[in-house]
């Protein structure tokens, strides 16, 4: 991946972030990473731990920013979930999982927020 696309996505993250202030969540931390995978944001929504794949795109040439959440995307962000709820004792916390999608238009980026976009995984259990 060049550097010019790396660092469109970074501030794809950054401003994702910044729209989710604006609705309300508050960010408890950016790209969490573990040996299993990194989440791009973490957030509170009220009582619910928000775990937030962002995706971001130029064009929709390739079709919509959240189209490129794949099942296996899914996966790796569920036990890498898990992994943070164990880490902090959320267990018994709510949790969902949000898509945030940023496309590039002549205004700039825009963002669009995909609630409970994808459940944990079931092949996957703690």
């Amino acid at each position: 991946m060049s550097k010019e696309r790396i660092a469109f996505g970074k501030e794809g993250e950054s401003m994702a972030a910044n729209f989710l202030k604006g609705l309300g969540y508050k960010i408890v931390c950016l790209n969490y990473k573990t040996k299993l995978g990194e989440i791009d944001i973490i957030a509170r929504d009220k009582d619910t731990v928000c775990f937030i794949e962002v995706k971001t795109r130029q064009s929709d040439r390739f079709g919509l920013p959240q189209e490129a959440v794949s099942w296996r995307k899914q996966l790796q962000v569920s036990k890498t979930a898990v992994i943070y709820l164990k880490e902090n004792n959320l267990l018994d916390k709510k949790a969902r999982f949000d898509v945030v999608s940023a496309l590039n238009s002549d205004k700039g980026l825009e963002f669009s927020l995909i609630r409970n976009a994808f459940e944990l995984s079931e092949s996957y259990a703690y």
